[in-house]
């Protein structure tokens, strides 16, 4: 029997074993189960390198995961065709109860024969590097938010109220470092909340200050630069979403690219009744996120600021003018 052209391989990748899984591209192939193999590249590479005189063709599946991306780049580097697949966005039965990695890795090649595996894109390693730390920037923001909650608690509870309006300025944190508890247990909690507070503060401060100097020398830096131009989109929004979505050039038409970030309406239309609702959040929630808080500013009427027209200095006078049409149209249409 000669060898089918193309042969589907199904990794179920974990932290110790990858169950492997296989099944020809002809029309009724059954999946044939191979068992766990090592997570190491010799590993993979010499279990793939056995199945070579099965087929032709090697198609090499996996799920996105906690692993990373380095054995996609690895087996593409080995001239081997690799496929990413979503999670999220795997076909599962509503009655099917039983879950084993034998049962994933059947289940991957079988969806990549049919073509109903969705396909996810895998960055470059710069741009991956570059995805961690804005993301690493986010957690920052979020761990200084918790630390400063956890403050304003202990301060609520203890009836410690401050003289002045504005929180966390020069002058509420000179009030902070002048605050004594009655007794001192409670003035060694109230010190570690407000040392937690400016650790925090400092890492984000250090985060911002390498994503900033990082940035130039990225290979989608004048990306990053031009859409600076637009209002609400500052050097920290433009860099987190063109880390998030990668290459733009992926989506071919602005649905492509809204379905991508999750911003398209939701529907559920039966005959003739159609019936749509909020966005499906599907999306990349990173970029998603910086997108809404970016469209913020267009609720005030239009108009050039100071950081804007420094913005817009650096850049051509088409993106310029771009900048223009797109901030009256987005401030009538908010």
């Amino acid at each position: 029997m000669s060898p089918s052209r193309t042969l589907f391989i199904g990794m179920d990748v974990h932290k110790d074993t990858i169950a492997v899984a296989y099944v020809a591209q002809d029309h009724g192939a059954e999946v044939t189960s191979i068992g766990p193999i090592g997570t190491r590249q010799c590993d993979s590479a010499q279990r793939i390198r056995k199945m070579q005189s099965k087929a032709t063709h090697l198609i090499c599946v996996y799920e996105a995961g906690p692993c990373g991306s380095w054995r996609y780049r690895y087996l593409r580097k080995k001239a081997y065709d690799c496929w990413v697949g979503a999670p999220s966005l795997m076909p599962k039965k509503a009655g099917d109860r039983v879950k084993t990695d034998r049962r994933d890795a059947l289940q991957l090649a079988r969806l990549a024969r049919s073509g109903d595996l969705t396909v996810v894109y895998v960055p470059q390693v710069q741009d991956e590097a570059m995805r961690a730390l804005t993301r690493a920037r986010e957690d920052a923001i979020s761990d200084c938010k918790d630390a400063k909650f956890r403050l304003k608690a202990f301060v609520l509870r203890h009836d410690i109220r401050s003289t002045g309006r504005a929180n966390w300025g020069p002058a509420h944190l000179r009030w902070l470092s002048e605050v004594v508890c009655p007794t001192p247990t409670p003035q060694i909690v109230f010190q570690e909340y407000v040392r937690t507070v400016q650790e925090h503060t400092e890492r984000l401060q250090r985060l911002e200050q390498e994503l900033h100097e990082h940035v130039q020398a990225w290979r989608l830096y004048p990306v990053v630069e031009a859409l600076q131009a637009w209002r609400g989109v500052p050097c920290t929004v433009a860099v987190t979403l063109v880390a998030a979505m990668g290459d733009l050039t992926r989506c071919d038409t602005p649905r492509a690219l809204m379905k991508f970030l999750g911003l398209v309406p939701s529907e559920y239309s039966s005959g003739e009744q159609r019936r749509q609702g909020t966005i499906t959040k599907a999306g990349n929630t990173h970029a998603r996120r910086v997108l809404v808080e970016g469209a913020w500013a267009s609720r005030s009427p239009a108009k050039v600021s100071r950081h804007l027209q420094l913005r817009l200095e650096t850049q051509s006078k088409i993106i310029q003018d771009i900048s223009g049409k797109a901030q009256v149209r987005l401030c009538q249409r908010y």
